[in-house]
């Protein structure tokens, strides 16, 4: 099937000085595009959920969180191990723009071959 071509591998990594963990992942291009999305909701201020369709990691990110009083970010893996990990974190001035910039550097030089130029029409690009 050509949409299943354009598929990214990605891996969770989650290190703490009390925990460590590692979640495989596989990226469509719509996943970059709800990651981007959630970059914006993020900079306004927002809470946000990547990824959560119960197949995936599930990616929660809090810009405060009242109970640490920082940051926040919650790991879940439902599917596989039901592991659910939530680490308080100190983010750099900037993180957000880095994250764009990473984005962006992962956009451009992903092979995407696949063309989706309607819902369930897919055709290789030339």
């Amino acid at each position: 099937m050509l949409h299943l071509h354009d598929i990214l591998d990605a891996e969770v990594v989650v290190t703490s000085s009390f925990v460590s963990g590692r979640l495989a992942m596989s990226l469509f291009p719509a996943d970059l595009e709800d990651w981007s999305r959630a970059l914006d909701l993020l900079a306004a201020g927002q809470d946000v959920c990547w990824r959560d369709d119960d197949h995936s990691p599930e990616i929660r990110i809090q810009p405060y969180n009242a109970e640490h009083e920082t940051p926040a970010v919650r790991v879940e893996d439902p599917s596989s191990s039901c592991v659910s990990v939530l680490l308080p974190m100190s983010l750099e001035e900037g993180w957000i723009d880095e994250q764009r910039r990473l984005l962006g550097q992962v956009l451009r030089e992903w092979p995407s071959e696949v063309l989706n130029p309607s819902p369930g029409v897919y055709e290789w690009r030339r």
